[in-house]
């Protein structure tokens, strides 16, 4: 099963319950809402998209289908933005 986990250290800032992510080496800043903050900093360790799901299903009440599909949809941009990588 897939892990993923963030490339890097990145400077990160949490403010008002949105998390802004400095990744100085790409000159980007990627701004998440609270549930792509708590996602974020799960993905210090590797996580598979169950560990996920099941995290936020502790934390938020959120239906399987809904959250499965933010989960999805969030780990692909990420993954384009070069924030987080795919490990086999």
């Amino acid at each position: 099963m897939n892990t993923y986990v963030q490339k890097n250290s990145y400077e990160t800032v949490q403010m008002e319950g949105e998390w802004i992510i400095l990744n100085t080496n790409e000159y980007t800043v990627t701004k998440l809402n609270e549930a792509g903050g708590f996602c974020w900093s799960l993905l210090e360790k590797p996580q598979t998209i169950n560990s996920l799901l099941a995290s936020i299903h502790e934390k938020y009440d959120i239906d399987d289908k809904e959250a499965s599909k933010y989960v999805n949809a969030f780990l692909l941009e990420l993954i384009d933005c070069g924030l987080i990588q795919r490990e086999v």
